[in-house]
């Protein structure tokens, strides 16, 4: 197998890292390209390839993270020395349990925080093995892991994650079809109604359960935009300008537990844009 044919072998395995660190598969796919345009050019003798992309890629999220974070963060600066560090190895992967913490909270840990966590949790890494990627020691590794979990798992009140943030991120993965996300956004018992307006344009009239809304959102609703209805956050399908389809969402404990499609002309005189949390401009 030549170097362009094990590249493309570890592929998938390289998008899913930069995927869970970065939380946008968009992203992710420019940030492995990035990798093998690196690998194109390298000189240096590999000793494992796996091993080298793994961490020319989670380096790259890196770099893109702290992009994002442009004030400096002392990632373990205000940890006591006598604060309880817990070893993350001793617990289930908090990075499968946490729902919807993982689409939000993740981009308020710091970016070493992040990757830390992520490849811990998430991929299995050991300590040794992430601090290398992040040119420190196990120890510190285990730290930053361990304070990101701590923060994941108990968001302090002023964390709390707004209705809109846990709609976005929803959307966010219908569109990118990632459907092991869609499920933990849900409630086990969410369903999706519409109204009779809505069921006359094509919407389906009802759909129970979060594996069947999982599997009917999956990769679909690429023309919806993030709307207002009335004060509630939602998204809305467009056409020629004008919300033809309300996606009007009921969220509750950080998931989804309903959806309703509404196409009543009164429904859509509420609908306003906007850009996250604020109306639009």
């Amino acid at each position: 197998m030549d170097q362009t044919e094990m590249f493309e072998a570890e592929r998938p395995r390289l998008v899913g890292i930069a995927s869970r660190v970065l939380g946008d598969h968009a992203e992710a796919e420019d940030i492995v390209q990035q990798a093998w345009l690196r690998l194109h050019r390298t000189d240096a003798e590999i000793e494992s390839l796996p091993a080298w992309l793994t961490t020319v890629t989670t380096r790259l999220c890196l770099d893109r993270l702290r992009s994002r974070t442009p004030v400096p963060v002392d990632d373990l600066g205000d940890l006591a020395p006598d604060d309880q560090v817990d070893d993350p190895a001793d617990d289930v992967a908090l990075a499968d349990t946490v729902g919807i913490a993982l689409s939000v909270v993740l981009d308020r840990l710091s970016p070493r925080e992040r990757v830390a966590f992520v490849l811990h949790d998430s991929f299995g890494f050991e300590f040794p093995t992430i601090a290398a990627v992040l040119d420190t020691t196990p120890v510190a590794a285990r730290k930053l892991a361990s304070r990101a979990r701590a923060k994941v798992a108990q968001p302090h009140p002023e964390d709390r994650l707004a209705d809109w943030e846990v709609v976005d991120a929803f959307m966010a993965a219908a569109k990118n079809g990632e459907f092991d996300r869609l499920l933990r956004l849900l409630a086990p018992d969410a369903a999706v109604t519409a109204d009779d307006a809505a069921i006359l344009v094509g919407t389906p009239p009802r759909i129970d359960g979060r594996d069947e809304v999982a599997t009917f959102f999956n990769g679909s609703a690429q023309a919806a935009l993030p709307v207002f209805v009335g004060d509630r956050p939602g998204t809305a399908w467009f056409h020629l300008g004008q919300a033809k389809v309300v996606f009007d969402f009921t969220v509750g404990d950080g998931v989804v537990r309903a959806i309703t499609f509404r196409a009543a002309p009164d429904v859509l005189a509420q609908v306003v844009r906007r850009d996250g949390g604020d109306v639009r401009d």
